[in-house]
């Protein structure tokens, strides 16, 4: 059974909420009985929002691997969109327009296979802060194995 992130959080809620009912009873204190109907409240607003959530969740289109991508319709915008506020000209490689296809190919960032080029391995590794998503991130695989032509 998978768990959604909304069904977690409601999990977290009740065990908090029946902690601190059994909590008051085990050390013997007055039950604040405005208090727990608050928090009864409070738990009933929390499950009628979050039983609602799974038809708000978001499935990513898929990414063909055998479409033709295209630098300037499809890797460009990536890189305008998620790198230029880093990689603008004062951080290697330059990923403005215009200026990243050189940039990439002077700096030796698209060799082949795409698994291990510079470029790929870079926005998946684990010390760079990519911004980019995981199907962005398969746009630009796929671009470079497929050449990662200037078009």
């Amino acid at each position: 059974m998978e768990f959604t992130a909304c069904r977690i959080h409601l999990i977290r809620i009740i065990r908090y909420l029946c902690e601190l009912i059994n909590n008051a009873k085990v050390m013997d204190q007055k039950i604040n009985k405005p208090g727990h109907f608050f928090a009864l409240f409070v738990l009933l607003a929390v499950m009628t929002g979050i039983s609602s959530c799974e038809k708000f969740t978001y499935t990513p289109p898929a990414v063909d691997p055998n479409a033709t991508w295209l630098l300037s319709t499809d890797i460009q915008p990536i890189f305008t969109a998620s790198c230029v506020s880093c990689h603008g000209g004062a951080v290697a490689p330059d990923l403005r327009e215009g200026k990243s296809f050189q940039a990439l190919t002077k700096g030796g960032y698209l060799d082949l296979p795409a698994e291990s080029s510079e470029l790929y391995s870079t926005m998946t590794g684990s010390s760079h802060t990519a911004r980019s998503t995981a199907a962005e991130k398969l746009k630009v695989l796929y671009w470079i194995t497929q050449g990662a032509e200037n078009n």
